[in-house]
């Protein structure tokens, strides 16, 4: 557990145990950043801080969606982020947040065990390093809020940003006809579709949450509602761009769909012609053969008149079907 105060001029590291004097100033910004909520540090958010219950446990638990809860004096929100796995997997790396007056509590939720979990760590950190070399300096526990999820925004169109240029170079292996095996090209296919999904429903989701907010004032008027507001429109602006380029996928995905339908099309067309050809051969040679040709004696002139009315009625199926244009 990382506790650090925000001043005007920089930001200072503490112990654990000086949270208490830190909360009882009455200057800077008290930011405590909890890599993984074990019993330690759910002493802390309950004794120090004194959140709910509830929103403790939620810290401990994986949340299935985004949510906030508003309180007297602080407001406490999930969010997701996502992080690809293996096989098209799309992981949804949860950060929480407490945000009060003068105080900023930020909780990695668990993650899978096959993330590593610095990756949790990654949007608390680059906002650290922004601060820590004066790029950053927020003036209000809301405006740091603020930062941190506007990193994990970030997170999210980089995520979508990948997930494009994959959908560019599916797109041109479609059209060239250079698409390989296609089991596998369509697991590529749909794997790429399956992440814009999962960008989508997370930025629609995180729209609501502070969409919500925005509704009750969370964060009080002025500054703290403007960035409320950024925030909707960020995650509204990821949300559409996820869901156009998951339109465009499903183009692509229909273009190559259709050009294999019509290949079997035609390729059914040809068998068929086949069928057709050879049938009126099948049916004399059933009824007739074993009686033309016997081992005492050939009946050479039925045998000849046979064969030419098999070559005719093959002759004028293949006529009539290439006036039909069916090869």
């Amino acid at each position: 557990m990382d506790v650090w105060l925000l001043t005007a001029t920089g930001v200072e590291a503490h112990q654990v145990g000086e949270l208490g004097k830190l909360l009882a100033r009455e200057d800077g910004i008290v930011w405590v950043d909890v890599p993984r909520c074990d019993d330690e540090a759910a002493r802390v958010l309950t004794d120090v801080f004194s959140f709910h219950p509830l929103a403790v446990h939620n810290c401990r638990e994986r949340n299935a969606v985004p949510k906030v809860h508003v309180y007297a004096d602080h407001v406490f929100v999930v969010l997701h982020a996502p992080e690809r796995g293996r096989a098209g997997h799309v992981h949804y790396v949860e950060l929480d947040q407490f945000v009060g007056p003068r105080y900023v509590v930020t909780v990695h939720g668990p993650v899978n065990p096959a993330v590593d979990e610095d990756v949790s760590l990654r949007e608390t950190r680059a906002v650290l390093r922004r601060i820590e070399s004066g790029r950053l300096r927020p003036a209000s526990a809301a405006a740091l809020s603020y930062a941190v999820v506007t990193a994990l925004a970030t997170r999210m169109r980089d995520y979508l940003a990948e997930l494009t240029t994959e959908v560019w170079q599916l797109e041109q292996r479609v059209t060239s006809g250079e698409v390989g095996d296609p089991e596998s090209f369509l697991e590529e296919l749909f794997r790429a579709r399956h992440g814009l999904l999962a960008v989508r429903t997370m930025a629609a989701l995180s729209r609501e949450v502070f969409g919500r907010m925005a509704t009750l004032g969370s964060f009080g008027t002025g500054a703290g509602q403007r960035h409320v507001e950024d925030m909707v429109d960020q995650f509204t602006r990821i949300g559409t761009m996820a869901d156009s380029q998951r339109e465009y996928l499903q183009g692509v995905i229909e273009f190559y769909q259709t050009r294999t339908n019509t290949k079997m099309t035609i390729a059914a067309e040809r068998l068929a012609v086949i069928a057709a050809v050879t049938l009126p051969i099948t049916a004399l040679s059933s009824v007739l053969g074993m009686n033309l040709i016997v081992n005492d004696a050939t009946h050479w002139g039925l045998l000849a008149i046979t064969l030419i009315v098999m070559l005719a009625m093959s002759a004028t199926l293949l006529l009539w079907s290439k006036r039909k244009g069916w090869w």
